[in-house]
């Protein structure tokens, strides 16, 4: 597959949302879409586009199609089309999109898994990435060209936004692909999520806030434990297939929400651009915050990309990202895009905290991410999970019809709703007394109320294993039906 190097680094992907049903014209619908990106600075000039047909791939639409659109870009000025076939943003921009990090500048685990029993023949845990195919070569020659590159000065201590070199990869990264307006001057790298939602829950107290409001079920024990340490009520707001049911929050009388709206954790959900809309909305009537956490949306199989909140409003949510989920959590690298009135109290924290992340991985991280070798490391992992994922579907469709699956569509987990004769809490014990290890959703209930669902983790297991498991968990319901 071709790929474009450029001063800007490689672009393989891009947030482009397209409307089968709208009666626009598909190549109208991807001008408007690049068009309103480069308007908003999400696309800095010189930025090279995905070749046409990497794209048109993408986004399962002719080759034609995406000419046509980059045509129309090009002679409006947009676009530059270069020899080889290259085409970028043009240098030349529209006043609206100018690079709104500059401006900025001068104004200026996600859920965490369980602990795991050791002994499972096999163990559908969640939340583990397969770290053996964590690309070693390529991080290595990022850490030779920072090592022998890097002005002596960015060795010292910085301040607790941390380097300048990644804000800025990661603002265009995030501006491209997750369709945020992310500026550097209000990015904050830390040392993964739990690091994070603990920053932004000291801030938010401090500021003021009495309660926090979390999805129900959610796994974020993290914020739960933070948040009564720092004196916060936590109260659930109930999910449905969707994500969050948004008509509960008025009642939830929260300061801050924290969602998962592109792969709601577990169920799966994907919240509807309406019920993000009156997230907004609630948001702005009480002065209050959201704390988008993108948990492993990189990772989509059978649906479009679906872009993050904090494009809607920057000024009301945090996005909060890590390299946990798609290089390695070992790393411990996360990053938060946070509105522009809590920035400095977030670097601030961030800076007492551990005075910065370590330099040495930033840097290499902001190579990493300009070279392109991120881009490669997710086209080349999404097939190998989706295959796990269909292996994992095969098998239970083959074995267990009766279990309903959801959150199929992304991401590195499935969770299975049990028939109502299923209690949760006795298919788990079944399973793990047939060896076999897998979380119930009850756990992650607030509210503690809720139909019985099993949690199946696949990332790191191989489709010979998910197939044994899959066999054993039918066993074990075998026996709790027989009981």
């Amino acid at each position: 597959m071709g790929r474009l190097r450029t001063n800007s680094g490689l672009a393989e992907d891009l947030l482009i949302e397209l409307d089968r049903d709208a009666g626009v014209p598909l190549h109208r619908q991807i001008e408007a879409s690049i068009r309103a990106s480069i308007r908003a600075g999400r696309l800095r000039a010189g930025t090279s586009l995905p070749p046409t047909r990497t794209l048109a791939a993408g986004l399962g639409v002719s080759r034609g199609v995406v000419v046509e659109a980059y045509q129309q870009l090009v002679a409006e000025g947009y676009l530059a089309s270069r020899s080889g076939g290259y085409t970028q943003v043009a240098a030349s921009m529209p006043p609206a999109a100018a690079d709104p990090g500059s401006a900025a500048a001068t104004a200026a685990s996600t859920a965490q898994p369980a602990a795991r029993s050791v002994g499972f023949r096999v163990d559908f845990g969640y939340g583990r990435t397969d770290v053996s195919q964590f690309p070693r070569a390529a991080w290595l020659r990022s850490v030779r060209t920072v090592l022998t590159t890097t002005p002596n000065d960015r060795f010292a201590y910085l301040d607790g936004r941390g380097v300048p070199e990644l804000r800025q990869a990661l603002c265009d990264y995030l501006n491209r692909v997750r369709g945020t307006l992310a500026v550097p001057g209000n990015v904050v790298i830390c040392n993964g999520y739990g690091q994070g939602i603990s920053l932004l829950i000291q801030v938010l107290a401090r500021r003021g806030a009495r309660r926090i409001a979390l999805e129900d079920p959610s796994s974020d024990d993290d914020a739960r434990v933070l948040a009564g340490a720092a004196g916060l009520d936590v109260v659930g707001i109930p999910v449905g297939p969707d994500g969050v049911q948004v008509d509960a929050l008025d009642l939830a009388d929260a300061d801050a929400l924290v969602l998962t709206p592109s792969h709601q954790w577990p169920t799966g959900g994907v919240l509807s651009a309406a019920a993000r809309a009156e997230v907004i909305r609630w948001a702005r009537r009480r002065g209050a915050i959201v704390v988008e956490d993108d948990y492993d949306a990189e990772y989509r199989y059978d649906r479009s990309p679906v872009g993050a909140m904090q494009g809607l409003a920057p000024d009301h949510v945090v996005y909060c990202g890590t390299a946990s989920k798609t290089l390695a959590p070992g790393l411990r690298l996360g990053w938060m895009a946070v509105p522009a009135q809590l920035v400095d109290d977030v670097a601030a924290a961030k800076l007492l905290a551990d005075r910065g992340s370590s330099v040495i991985d930033q840097l290499t991280f902001a190579d990493f991410l300009g070279r392109g070798e991120f881009d490669r490391h997710l086209r080349r992992m999404r097939p190998v999970y989706r295959r796990r994922r269909d292996a994992l579907l095969d098998a239970l469709r083959t074995r267990l019809p009766d279990l309903r699956l959801a959150g199929i569509a992304a991401g590195q987990h499935v969770v299975a709703w049990l028939p109502p004769d299923l209690d949760e809490a006795a298919v788990v014990a079944a399973a793990a007394r047939h060896g076999l290890g897998i979380q119930g959703v009850g756990p992650f209930r607030i509210a503690g109320a809720g139909p019985g669902g099993l949690i199946f983790g696949y990332a790191i297991l191989s489709e010979s294993a998910i197939a044994e498991g899959v066999a054993l968990l039918a066993t074990a319901i075998r026996e709790v039906r027989g009981s």
